[in-house]
């Protein structure tokens, strides 16, 4: 009798060390004064308990972790996966994003459960504060979370920018739904997740029947009958024994919100205690809650103002008015999201001051700028046009450019019309572009690590732009005065002025041949049609020139040297290749990815389209996921003049525009 009984205890006692830790089975906080929580980050909890995550401060991250680690592995039961089973679990909390500017707010909340309370090298923005571009998606994260997104990223194939996911081990959502609530009639009702209002989220986890269930609801409104997101998985494989739990949560590098926790309760093996909401501490004042005051002290001074408003001060107005005219036609009210005011970028450019200057191009002037409300720094774009012709096919490209989001391209922000100019706004690059830093001898000279990454950059914003958005995008204009670098030398693609979009499975249409010489495929002196092999063509060119240090066109050099491919191609052949490395580097470089780079160039470079690898394979090759094909199988002009069937180098170049400005007055085609 005493063996069998002290059989059964053994056998109990990993049970309930897996439904215990320290003695408590959960926990519940109706506001978080005197808790005992790890925090992390700018988290923080206030003089009132109010957990706050983050601040509007911009890339800034919060995590927030139950200090006990907790068992969630039965091990003497098997799952699906073959190993210990998932025990159920349940939590709810009430949560709050606020932001100054709810159509621009960045980035979300988490609940999420991690092996670990440190989460070394994660990012902001758009991670979440829970992974980096390297390990987003791993397997080996054993990261299970919950989010509460205010952004949509087509990287991670967001629905929307209000949203709840299901996420595991990465940001690619197994389940998701925009935010909303079934009612007491199972019809659904919108929520705002940056409305400012407290909402309250339950997520349960049966154990038993591997099913998760997600609820949303405003914190007037009962626990709903019906979740809003419903999914049958098995947590088994995600669960480490033990894991914490926690939220998490982040702001962008120009998107930032304000995000809180006013109340949270969590039970394993159990349901969670319901939150007391009376005893919650409350949000601060933000916003709208401070414009009625504004407004009783305002509209005296303004009525008082209006009274003594004399003659003059309306000429003054009109004058002033005038200044800041836009041009705004009825079809444009589709882009208004998009669309800023003249007014701003004035303020922001201080007037298009000459110390704002930026550069000088064929396309018009770039001035940098702050915008007067959020404080976001900026590159304004100023280009003048005489024609409206294909402005409204103009503007809807530069709208749909606009939604491109990858960390290798240059954000545009908007746009912005008025009388005889088009303004283009994108986000600021702080060491500008690198044909500087390759060309000017007054700059410091990159070394290979920084000319490596930026080359693998380039390569995945071309990647993205043919394979991976929704249209195929074909820059056109690749070079290295078009790369941008940020301030930790990411390369930045940008420069979309020339940018074509069409369907996958599809031909461009376009026959305006465009771009700048030294980076133009051949074949469109013939066809005029740039395609993605074309972009391949220039990427090549870009390769060799971040290697080599030189530009693909010198007419300057020797006669052998005039066109960069054509004498890197002859050095290959000669065995020589390593000697057409920059000077500037001298030996300090890894053979063996610069022969990768130059050999990946002339591969790139080679003027049969259908030769050319994709940026796919291009990839697959800097990143030493495939093997280099044969270079010998290149097919190059004998001397960088004859192209086929006798026509010259000029024949090919002289059609070329790389005027933007021209291009908007021939009607964007």
């Amino acid at each position: 009798m005493f063996s069998v009984f002290k059989l059964m205890v053994l056998l109990l006692l990993p049970r309930i060390g897996a439904g215990l830790q320290g003695g408590e089975v959960g926990f519940t906080y109706n506001g978080f004064q005197g808790s005992d929580l790890q925090l992390d980050g700018i988290a923080n909890i206030n003089s009132n308990g109010l957990l706050v995550l983050t601040n509007a401060t911009n890339r800034q991250k919060g995590h927030v972790f139950y200090r006990t680690p907790i068992h969630f592995l039965e091990p003497f039961s098997s799952s699906s996966s073959g190993g210990a089973a998932a025990l159920s679990f349940s939590t709810t909390f009430v949560f709050a994003i606020i932001s100054q500017y709810p159509d621009c707010s960045g980035h979300g909340v988490a609940f999420v459960i991690t092996p670990t309370v440190g989460l070394p090298g994660v990012f902001s923005g758009p991670y979440l504060g829970l992974f980096n571009p390297y390990n987003v998606g791993n397997s080996g994260n054993h990261i299970f979370a919950v989010e509460l997104d205010i952004v949509k990223n087509p990287n991670f194939i967001d629905i929307n920018n209000n949203h709840v996911g299901v996420d595991i081990n990465g940001l690619v959502s197994v389940a998701s739904a925009p935010a909303s609530y079934f009612d007491k009639n199972a019809r659904p009702e919108n929520l705002s997740l940056v409305s400012g209002d407290p909402l309250q989220v339950w997520i349960d986890y049966d154990g038993v029947h591997k099913q998760l269930n997600v609820t949303l609801a405003p914190l007037n409104v009962s626990k709903p009958a019906l979740p809003l997101l419903s999914l049958s998985r098995d947590l088994s494989p995600v669960m480490k024994d033990p894991m914490f739990v926690g939220f998490s949560s982040s702001t962008g590098r120009f998107l930032g919100a304000s995000h809180y926790v006013l109340g949270w309760s969590f039970k394993l093996n159990g349901r969670a205690e319901e939150l007391n909401l009376t005893h919650l501490p409350t949000l601060p004042r933000q916003g709208l809650n401070q414009k009625p005051a504004i407004l009783i002290i305002g509209l005296p001074i303004i009525a008082a103002g209006l009274v003594l408003t004399t003659i003059f001060g309306i000429q003054i107005m009109v004058k002033r008015k005038r200044k800041f005219a836009e041009v705004l036609e009825e079809w444009e009210h589709d882009y208004g999201p998009h669309r800023f005011k003249y007014k701003d970028l004035y303020v922001a450019t201080e007037g298009f001051k000459h110390k704002e200057l930026l550069g000088i191009g064929c396309f018009g002037r770039v001035y940098r700028g702050v915008l007067p409300t959020s404080k976001i720094e900026v590159a304004v774009k100023k280009i003048s046009h005489e024609s409206i012709q294909g402005m409204r096919e103009f503007v809807a490209e530069i709208v749909t450019v606009g939604q491109l989001r990858h960390r290798n391209l240059v954000t545009l922000l908007g746009y912005c019309r008025r009388k005889g100019e088009l303004l283009l706004v994108y986000e600021f690059m702080p060491n500008g572009s690198l044909d500087k830093f390759l060309f000017d001898p007054s700059m410091p000279v990159l070394n290979w690590s920084q000319r490596f990454r930026i080359i693998r950059g380039v390569a995945s914003a071309l990647f993205y732009l043919h394979e991976g958005w929704e249209q195929v995008v074909v820059h056109r204009d690749v070079k290295s005065s078009n790369v941008l670098l940020d301030g930790e030398f990411n390369a930045r693609l940008g420069d979309f002025g020339l940018a074509r979009l069409y369907g996958h499975g599809t031909e461009p249409q376009t026959t305006h041949v465009a771009g700048t010489l030294g980076y133009l495929a051949p074949e469109l002196s013939r066809t005029g049609k740039a395609n993605t092999s074309t972009d391949v063509f220039a990427f090549g060119a870009f390769m060799l020139e971040v290697a080599c240090g030189r530009r693909p066109i010198n007419s300057r050099a020797s006669a052998e040297e005039v066109v960069l491919v054509d004498w890197v191609f002859s050095c290959w052949s000669r065995g020589v290749l390593l000697d057409t490395v920059d000077p500037n580097l001298g030996i300090n470089y890894i053979e063996q990815e610069m022969e990768v780079v130059l050999k990946l160039g002339l591969l790139c470079s080679n003027w049969v389209p259908t030769a050319r690898p994709n940026m796919r394979q291009v990839v697959q090759c800097l990143e030493g996921e495939l093997p280099l094909p044969d270079v010998s199988s290149l097919s190059l002009s004998a001397n960088g003049v004859t192209l086929v069937d006798g026509e010259s180098f000029d024949d090919f170049v002289m059609p070329v525009s790389g005027s933007i400005e021209e291009w908007v007055l021939s009607g964007g085609r």
